[in-house]
């Protein structure tokens, strides 16, 4: 009961909304409590919104920035993956921002192209001057995105 009056609180507190379990827009999942407002589905709950906060900081660090704090480039971040690692980057002063593999200008489309054709990785990787877990990483990139 105290998440639902935490919630409310919330709505209108931040949202001005006023009377929101009369809301159309009101949806739970589980524990969760979300608001389903115009093209958007806001959370909440507190607990998710702290969550939603913490992915979301996740992703925002893996982006480089320059000294007026505009962004310069991203390291995307797939599944597996732990935060501090950043094998793809997205320059666009590199590969036309393409992704490509960090610290060498080759785009991951082009060695995955390459791949499906029936290239080794070996053979990639022997070609491109990159190591055998940049190919691989460069693959998994463009398969899970």
């Amino acid at each position: 009961m105290a998440a639902i009056r935490n919630s409310i609180e919330y709505a209108e507190r931040e949202l001005q909304i006023r009377r929101l379990l009369l809301s159309d827009g009101l949806l739970t999942a589980g524990k969760d409590i979300f608001l389903g407002r115009l093209s958007e589905l806001v959370k909440l709950s507190r607990s998710a919104r702290r969550a939603m906060r913490q992915m979301l900081e996740v992703h925002l660090n893996r982006i480089d920035r320059d000294a007026d704090a505009l962004p310069l480039r991203l390291y995307p971040l797939r599944p597996t993956w732990p935060s501090d690692r950043k094998p793809i980057v997205i320059d666009p002063r590199i590969a036309f921002g393409r992704p490509s593999v960090a610290g060498s200008g080759v785009s991951t489309a082009a060695l995955v192209c390459r791949y499906d054709a029936g290239e080794t990785v070996r053979a990639l990787a022997r070609d491109y001057r990159l190591a055998i877990s940049q190919i691989e990483d460069a693959v998994f990139y463009e398969r899970t995105g």
